[in-house]
Formats: structure tokens, sequence, C-alpha cells
């Protein structure tokens, strides 16, 4: 671990500017059954950030106060020197366990096991799956688990490792928009790939279907950027700039770009090095969303044109899967990993990593909250349910240490920074009931 692992929000240096509204309570009889006491309450979408209790009853929140003290509690969690967020929500996950292969995560280990209280998988269930995820992940898992249907009839099989199951053929409009219409508790967008790969096999013509499903069921179209699957051989080398100009018409406000910080050509960042010029109107001008999708796409050099460009992330999905997170193995295992897959041994990661990131950029504390919180509620049209603390809404809270020191950190080309200030999960409350943060996916801090 690096300087002052205890290092918190309270301390020296890390002082937090209070807003004066006052507290809020609803009506309620009895005592607490938990007060989150004396932590730092970070909730951009209730515009506070201040020193605050937490009164919660029967899995809601029941009171936001300066100081519950004097309250009656069956339990008191003693939060000094720690931020209280409203439960940390993950747009970008792949915890369709088994039925995707090696791809697929145990979600309550990228879930409440990381601090994490809603994920969001990204593309995992078909219209052909969807059913199996509803029964076999979302139901029993104590994480909330929704998903952006996929495009394609594959789903995420196999982590898309097979390029031929992606084209035109493999998607089925009717069937998706019927599938999504049906399971809109689950469903809150859809998902598919705009990349050179495919691009040089089927053109876009995939993405036109994915905008045909949005459209018929009204949910925004996700659309993952940067080289996934090589270029077809039979094909010309394909322009990967042209695609950007070509992909950009097709979407609409509310419509999700994904990986902004991406290497891999295909991206934000023209084949020149420059910001593509029509991203940077999709964004200001045309109301499109960008979600980080951290996983092996992320690069501090491309972060930084991006940011200094005037594009901030919406959401920060971490992006978390089994071909960028070392499962924990055996020896002999683990070395028929390092042999198969093709992103093992990319730097351990997890959501408060991709938080503590954007902070070494520059992007403020409340900024970062409001990505995990308050904007991805907006981005499901759940913001009157999820994303902040305001009394009647399910106690869904993650507390986090915020430590000061000198850590390390790295990104996918292996690139190094040294941040002062390092996010990480201590536990969460999901409709009130509390977990640890103690999956083996939360990455130990490397001092520098």
């Amino acid at each position: 671990m690096g300087a002052r692992p205890d290092a918190g929000p309270s301390e020296p240096g890390h002082s937090l500017p209070g807003h004066s509204l006052p507290g809020h309570s609803v009506p309620g009889e009895g005592p607490f059954d938990t007060v989150v006491e004396k932590g730092t309450l970070v909730d951009p979408a209730a515009g506070r950030h201040g020193r605050f209790d937490l009164g919660i009853r029967d899995g809601v929140v029941a009171a936001v106060e300066p100081d519950l003290s004097d309250r009656p509690a069956a339990e008191r969690i003693d939060a000094s020197g720690r931020l209280v967020i409203p439960g940390m929500i993950d747009t970008h996950a792949h915890v369709y366990q088994h039925v995707t292969g090696r791809f697929g995560l145990a979600p309550d280990l990228v879930g409440v096991r990381s601090g994490v209280t809603t994920l969001v998988d990204q593309g995992g269930p078909s219209c052909m799956t969807i059913g199996g995820f509803r029964h076999y992940v979302s139901e029993p898992a104590a994480s909330r688990v929704l998903c952006f249907i996929s495009s394609y009839l594959v789903g995420g099989l196999e982590g898309h490792l097979y390029p031929d199951l992606y084209g035109p053929v493999g998607v089925n409009a009717e069937h998706t928009i019927r599938v999504a219409r049906e399971n809109l508790d689950l469903v809150k967008g859809i998902k598919a790939h705009a990349e050179i790969g495919g691009q040089s096999r089927w053109g876009l013509e995939v993405i036109r279907i994915g905008k045909q499903i949005s459209r018929a069921t009204g949910l925004p179209l996700y659309i993952h950027l940067g080289q996934l699957w090589p270029t077809a051989d039979s094909a010309p080398i394909p322009d990967a700039d042209e695609l950007i100009r070509e992909l950009v018409p097709i979407m609409e406000p509310g419509d999700v770009l994904a990986h902004p910080f991406t290497r891999h050509p295909g991206g934000f960042v023209s084949e020149r090095g420059e910001i593509h010029p029509i991203l940077l109107e999709a964004v200001h001008e045309r109301g499109l969303k960008v979600d980080v999708g951290h996983g092996s796409h992320f690069s501090f050099e491309v972060a930084r044109k991006v940011l200094d460009a005037g594009i901030e992330p919406f959401t920060l999905g971490a992006d978390m899967h089994g071909y960028n997170v070392a499962i924990p193995q055996d020896g002999a295992a683990a070395n028929d990993e390092r042999a198969s897959n093709p992103f093992f041994g990319v730097a351990p990661f997890n959501l408060t990593i991709a938080m503590s990131e954007l902070l070494h950029l520059g992007v403020p504390l409340e900024r970062v909250v409001a990505m995990v919180t308050a904007n991805p509620a907006r981005l499901l049209r759940m913001e009157h349910e999820l994303g902040s603390l305001q009394p009647g809404r399910a106690a869904d809270v993650s507390v986090l240490a915020l430590d000061s020191g000198r850590f390390k950190l790295s990104d996918n080309s292996g690139a190094e920074v040294v941040a002062e200030r390092l996010v990480r999960p201590l536990f969460c409350l999901r409709d009130g009931k509390r977990f640890e943060a103690d999956s083996p996916f939360i990455p130990d801090a490397v001092a520098a």
C-alpha cells in the first residue's frame, strides 16, 4: 500500500467543500436499522457535498441529516474520514457467467463485493439468451444486474472471439425488438460494435440495424469503438477515420460512444493524432454520450488528448471481463491462461482504479462521483430510483477510502504514472444490507 493508507477526505489535503443544504427525512416510526455517520457525503444529484449522517430503515434511506447521533439505531457505522456516495453503478460489465465462456465474471465479485451496487452487462445476453440471464444471473445476484441487450443473436459468447458470428446475417431485428420490449425491467439499451475489423467485412450495416432496434424500442444505442477483430484478408486496408465519419450520422441524441481513451484504431483520436472534429460536434452539439469503458481500452496519452479537447465522459464503466482480469487460480492454470488469453497481463483494475485515474488526470472528485452515480442513473432512465441518497430511495450506498500518498497506476500500453490519490472500495449497502469489499478483483495499491 502507499503512504498514509487510512488518509480520508476529512484529513488535511482532502477537505471537501460542503453545501449548506438542510437535512431531510421521511416519516417513519421507531429506531433506524442502520445509521452511517460522520462520513463525507458526495451526492451530486442532490447537491450535497459535506458532512452528513444517513439513517436507514427497512432497506430505504429514511433520513439525511448533519447529525443523527441522538436518534436510536440498531447499528451505527462510523464512516469518519470516508467518502459516502450513492451506490455505484458500473455501466460496462460482463457478468453473464458461464454462458459467455471465459468472458463472463461472477456478478457479485464485480458488484457488491467490489463496492458496486448496480451492474449493466454490455451485450452479454441476446434475444435468444435473455431468459437465462434473468433466471441465472440477475435474479440470484445480490447486486442489481441490468443489461444492454446485444444486437447479435450470439450475444457476448466467448467475448466476441469469432468475428464471423457478428455480421448482418447474425442479427434479427424483429426478434430482438420483441424480446427487449418484453424485458424492459432488465433491458436498458442496445449494444453493437463499430470497429474496422467488422467494417472490412460488412461495412456498418449491423450498426444501422442496431439503430433500427434502438428506435423501435426507444432505448439508447451503445457503440463499441476501437479495433476488436482482425481485418478481413480479402478486403482493402480500412480507413479508421472513415468509420467515424460514417458512424456518427447514424447515431442520435442519448446514444453512447464507448472507449474514448482507446489507443486502438477507429477511436476518438484520428490517424493524424487529432480528435475527430465530427466527434466534438457529436458530443457538444448533437447530444451523444460518452462512456469510458475502461477495460483493455485505456491510455493515459489518449485520455489527456480527449480531455484537453473538452470531451468529458458522462459515465465510467469498468469493462472488466475474463480476458482482462486475472481470475484466481493455481499456478498451472495461470500458465495455461497466459498462453491462451489475448489480454492476460493487463494491469489489475476495477471501477475505483478508473476513478483514481480520472482524478489523476484532473477531473474533479464531484464530477468523477457523478460518473458512477447520478449520470448512469440518467442514462438508464432510472434517476428517480438510483444514483442519489435522497430519503425514500433504496438504501444503495458505497463507502470508499480516498487515500493520500504516491501510488503507481499503469494503462493498457504499459505506461505508468504516479498518482497522489487512490480511491478504494471498503463496503457497500444494497437495499440496506452490508457487503464487504473483499473481491479478489480489487487490485492491491502499489506504492511509487
